[in-house]
């Protein structure tokens, strides 16, 4: 019997979006629940130690939580297997998936960033983890589009979502970080154009993430408002 599988998720939330692009790319079917950030509900808070998003609900019955163990979960039970059959390959994936949260970090705390003099220190730490990917995809040759090369797999899974933050954050304020890394840009531009991805998140997402750095009175929050306004003036 195929399992019933519910998200619980933010709409900007790249955690849930990770998941969302296994689910996708392995074309099986769910349903996505929003949870108010400031109001979760009691049943959410229930099954989410963290009281965080991702949760992913099963038959309506079971609850995991941390994007990475529902990754792996949905690997293990759901076809195509992402993961390399090669035991060692597969283990290099996950310590560079491990990896990920501190490429995440740099990203998503310079996105948030409260003042631009915060925003000018924090964007300079983004080249370092930048340049370490960089680095491993061309010791694999760049065979690409994707991490293990031909092949879609959790690594590219887990590394999508904030690529697609860097992107929107540079289309409001141009870094010109990920250029100086054509592996890394290269990689970037695989993993938005692959329908898995683009399917993961909602229609708008670019505008809803925009919309959120406005309702957290971010610094990057100033600069959706003056392209707002050159747009209405042009």
């Amino acid at each position: 019997m195929t399992s019933r599988y519910m998200l619980c998720s933010f709409k900007t939330c790249p955690w849930v979006q990770r998941a969302a692009i296994v689910l996708q790319a392995k074309q099986v079917p769910y349903d996505i629940t929003y949870i108010d950030r400031d109001k979760r509900p009691d049943w959410f808070l229930a099954v989410s130690p963290h009281s965080k998003v991702p949760v992913l609900m099963i038959d309506g019955r079971d609850a995991l939580f941390e994007s990475n163990a529902i990754a792996e979960y949905l690997d293990e039970t759901a076809a195509p297997r992402l993961h390399p059959g090669d035991a060692l390959a597969r283990a290099r994936n996950r310590a560079w998936t491990d990896y990920v949260s501190t490429f995440a970090g740099a990203i998503s705390t310079t996105a948030y960033a409260d003042t631009e003099q915060e925003f000018a220190v924090r964007k300079d730490k983004i080249a370092v983890p930048f340049s370490k990917l960089d680095e491993e995809l061309a010791k694999r040759g760049n065979a690409g589009p994707y991490f293990n090369g031909a092949k879609f797999s959790l690594v590219d899974a887990a590394y999508a979502p904030f690529l697609q933050r860097y992107t929107f954050m540079e289309r409001l304020q141009p870094l010109g970080i990920i250029a100086k890394f054509p592996h890394l840009a290269a990689w970037r531009d695989a993993l938005l154009a692959t329908p898995a991805v683009q399917a993961s998140t909602v229609a708008d997402i670019e505008d809803v993430w925009r919309e959120n750095l406005i309702t957290r009175k971010r610094w990057l929050a100033k600069l959706v408002s003056r392209n707002v306004a050159g747009a209405a003036a042009a």
